[in-house]
């Protein structure tokens, strides 16, 4: 067995394989750009050595500087996480030149199967039923019309050595296909340092299934069951779930029969996925394989019981697999939801600056649930604009679906992130969904729930109450410690309340109100409402306990409002005396500048291209600008037919939020 590991990678993935290394009594080296100098992982590891600026490709995408980072601390094996250099094969070529492992499988499967054409030429020659397509590389824009023209749209542009959505687009008319090859080569360059590229049919109304499989150097190959990856946002998965609600054993069986003779037919010796693509009638399609670990890898463990970290290690180190295929059994259900920094208010934008709250659930299995996050960031680390935006990657397990959800949505009720925006709102609006909670999923989903963009949850009337519940508790523990304040104007607080509570337009009265004794009794809108609360004053959650079970609500307190967060949405919730709520509807208020007469740039980021020149008429839906930001070209379009004033911003520049890219006459 090794005795140092070199993990090539960053963030939550080179923290996780960290920890799996110090079960087993292996020594690790983390290595750094300029930007992770102060990371977690970089905190973590035994030895840090920095490789670079903060560009990964001038630092984790530099082969030679981290076979240099082997030699300089005596590191044996290096396991690349995923990304980056996970499925370069010169990368393990150059590792095995330096006499170091590759903790991965080898060369002649990467080389097979790690290129999304090469894969499907193999497959394609073994008979595997594969998604119609162009078998080889698209040469250029137009031979790619070409293709489309004769598979017909709708296509998929895909980058070669893609993953994560990197370089992935869809395209539904040609004339969207010159920006989307050249926004899929740019970000596969960016992320992989191969921009090639090809293009097979896009399966309308598809669902997303991969199988895990394992394999070790002794020619044994076994898979662990399906993880169903269908929730899906710019083609990179945000829910995975394990198994799938959707299949049956014998379809089960069928894709794990098939992806382990695919990777038998490669000598495939390590951790690896085999992915398709299944239709409604349970028809599927091999789509790739990606030779690396899959970044939803905990549901698989959490279903079978299995380190695939410390299977990963102690198959580079020559070991048999010490399990057989008739061992793996799937018990219970996992749900994972990836916690990114981006803002599903404002289109999903990117997010970055200082985490300045980072508190996560409590961790650890308790009643049958269990919880798990893995994660490669701290309170008061900094979210960088160089690479992938993922905070976290928050995980439940229970003995059914069901349970797994609510689950998944207790436990992002209790996650605070402050000091940037996140999707954790968003994840909890889809545990709450009825149609993910009956398993009726397709990689369509989240296009066709909110094809308007997210809003937050909708706000039924139980909801409503519960929010004003949550506001009465606060606002009433306050006003007894503000009242038992001796010589406070206040005095001593006595009596119930009658209080007028608003939610945006949504105003409702209140009578009788009391907090007594860690008990909460009110007449809501004429309702009678009962809960029970231990909060008190200072603490950034609200926990109120009815009848039929617990809900927790995150508090910031605002200027004469709080702000509460729960069950997918956040609100701004108002308790006033009615004299008080009387003289706040004759406010004004402040008209909110819509930016309408400008482009302007929706998160830091780097100016790619501006598309357009001074006097230019533009219609609505014409791309304006490409600005990137982690790893990710976002194309920045007209909302309505205008001219062009003046452009403010040139390709190469760095812009903050908001900084006006160009202005409309």
């Amino acid at each position: 067995m090794f005795t140092k590991v070199l993990i090539a990678n960053r963030g939550e993935i080179a923290c996780r394989v960290i920890k799996t290394c110090r079960k087993m009594g292996i020594a690790t080296v983390a290595v750094y750009s300029d930007a992770d100098a102060d990371a977690l992982h970089v905190e973590m590891a035994d030895e840090a050595v920095r490789i670079g600026p903060p560009p990964s490709t001038q630092s984790y995408l530099q082969i030679d500087r981290i076979v240099q980072a082997c030699r300089d601390t005596g590191a044996l094996a290096v396991h690349p996480g995923y990304g980056f250099l996970s499925e370069r094969g010169a990368f393990a070529e150059a590792l095995a030149d330096a006499d170091v492992t590759f903790i991965g499988p080898n060369m002649r499967a990467i080389a097979a199967m790690g290129d999304k054409i090469e894969s499907k030429k193999l497959a394609f020659a073994a008979k595997v039923t594969t998604v119609p397509g162009y078998v080889g590389e698209i040469r250029d824009e137009a031979h790619a019309r070409k293709i489309a023209r004769e598979i017909g749209y709708p296509v998929m542009v895909k980058a070669s050595a893609g993953g994560g959505g990197k370089g992935l687009r869809i395209v539904h008319r040609k004339e969207e296909l010159a920006q989307a090859i050249q926004s899929s080569q740019n970000e596969a360059h960016a992320s992989f340092g191969d921009d090639r590229l090809f293009i097979e049919k896009f399966v309308t109304e598809p669902r997303h299934i991969e199988i895990q499989v394992l394999g070790d150097k002794h020619g044994n190959v076994i898979y662990l069951g399906e993880r169903e990856c269908s929730i899906q946002r710019r083609h990179q998965k945000v829910i995975e779930e394990a198994p799938s609600p959707f299949l049956d054993e014998k379809t089960r069986r069928a894709m794990g029969e098939q992806a382990v003779a695919l990777a038998k037919a490669v000598g495939y010796d390590s951790a690896g996925t085999v992915e398709f693509i299944v239709d409604k009638d349970r028809n599927f399609y091999f789509l790739e394989m990606n030779t690396r670990l899959q970044v939803e890898h905990p549901v698989t463990e959490l279903i079978t019981g299995f380190d695939l970290v410390e299977l990963m290690i102690r198959v580079a180190a020559g070991e048999k697999l010490p399990i057989k295929q008739s061992d793996v059994k799937l018990n219970g259900w996992a749900i994972e939801s990836r916690i990114y920094a981006e803002d599903p208010y404002r289109g999903f934008l990117p997010s970055t600056g200082r985490l300045l709250r980072y508190q996560p659930p409590q961790e650890g299995t308790r009643d049958g649930i269990t919880v798990r996050n893995d994660t490669g960031v701290y309170e008061g680390g900094e979210i960088s604009v160089f690479y992938d935006p993922m905070i976290a990657k928050l995980c439940t397990h229970a003995p059914i679906r069901a349970q797994a959800i609510d689950a998944m949505a207790d436990a992002l009720d209790e996650f605070r992130i402050d000091g940037i925006r996140h999707n954790i709102d968003f994840l909890n609006a889809i545990m709450h969904s009825p149609r993910f909670r009956e398993g009726r999923l397709s990689t369509a989903f989240i296009a066709e729930e909110y094809p308007n963009g997210f809003h937050g949850r909708p706000l039924d009337d139980e909801l409503r109450r519960r929010f004003v519940a949550a506001a009465l508790v606060v606002k009433l523990a306050r006003t007894k410690r503000a009242g038992d304040i001796s010589g406070t104007l206040n005095g001593r607080h006595k009596g119930p309340e009658e209080l007028i509570a608003s939610i945006g337009d949504w105003n409702v009265s209140i009578a009788l109100a009391t907090f007594r004794h860690g008990k909460l009794f009110a007449e809501i809108d004429g309702e009678p409402y009962t809960a029970r609360s231990d909060w008190t004053p200072g603490n950034s959650m609200v926990p109120l306990r009815e009848k039929d079970g617990k809900y927790t609500f995150q508090l910031t307190r605002l200027p004469g409002c709080y702000r509460l967060t729960h069950g997918g949405t956040t609100v701004t919730v108002s308790v006033r005396r009615p004299e008080a709520a009387t003289l706040a509807e004759l406010m004004q208020r402040k008209a909110v500048n819509s930016g309408s007469n400008a482009l302007l740039c929706p998160m830091p980021g780097l100016v790619v291209s501006v598309n357009v020149k001074e006097g230019q008429e533009v219609k609505a839906g014409e791309p304006l600008a490409v600005v990137e930001a982690m790893k990710m070209e976002n194309v920045l379009t007209a909302e309505r037919d205008a001219t062009v004033k003046k452009i403010n911003a040139k390709k190469g520049d760095s812009l903050a939020l908001d900084d006006v890219i160009l202005e409309f006459a």
